[in-house]
């Protein structure tokens, strides 16, 4: 930056507030974070692993979305082996079957209400899912080059699905959480 300091844009947390010498933990990308309408900072990092954590084993990979709105929605990529055991489904279901499987539908709604019950903050609760078909592209630079989702990235050429996952009223491949 302008007084020489490099900004390598990943945000970092005292590993003892009452004690700096014991050094930062990583807290997350900088660039990734953005604020809700309400002006409340949404930290991407943290929720995108605890929401895949929450979802299991259904999610293998999500793009946190909000920027500027009211509530948080998650455009979520499926983990394939995951959806045909929760969907009871056979190896033979494609893709689309297994997203759009109520049983997988039920387990996220399930799953992400319970989140949002202990979540705290409107900033870590999430009120819409949309399960993808299509894979991430590396080659639309939806992932970086140490293998990480570009969440920027992801959601700009995403923007039609980001669109659908806030229009009123949801269409049937939303997922609604409460």
């Amino acid at each position: 930056d302008e007084d020489g300091f490099y900004m390598f844009g990943d945000a970092m947390k005292l590993i003892d507030p009452d004690d700096p010498e014991k050094g930062m933990l990583f807290d997350g990308r900088l660039s990734e974070n953005f604020k809700l309408s309400t002006g409340t900072w949404v930290s991407v990092g943290t929720l995108r692993t605890d929401v895949i954590a929450t979802a299991a084993p259904v999610f293998q990979d999500l793009i946190v979305c909000g920027h500027d709105r009211d509530y948080l929605g998650v455009l979520a990529w499926p983990e394939i082996a995951g959806c045909r055991n929760v969907s009871g489904l056979g190896a033979d279901a494609d893709v689309r079957t297994l997203i759009g499987d109520p049983k997988v539908g039920a387990h996220v709604a399930k799953t992400l209400s319970a989140f949002n019950k202990i979540a705290g903050a409107s900033s870590r609760r999430i009120k819409r899912v949309i399960l993808m078909a299509e894979p991430a592209q590396i080659d639309a630079d939806e992932i970086t080059d140490k293998g990480y989702i570009n969440q920027r990235a992801a959601r700009e050429r995403r923007a039609d699905l980001v669109h659908e996952l806030y229009t009123d009223p949801p269409s049937d491949r939303v997922i609604e959480i409460d």
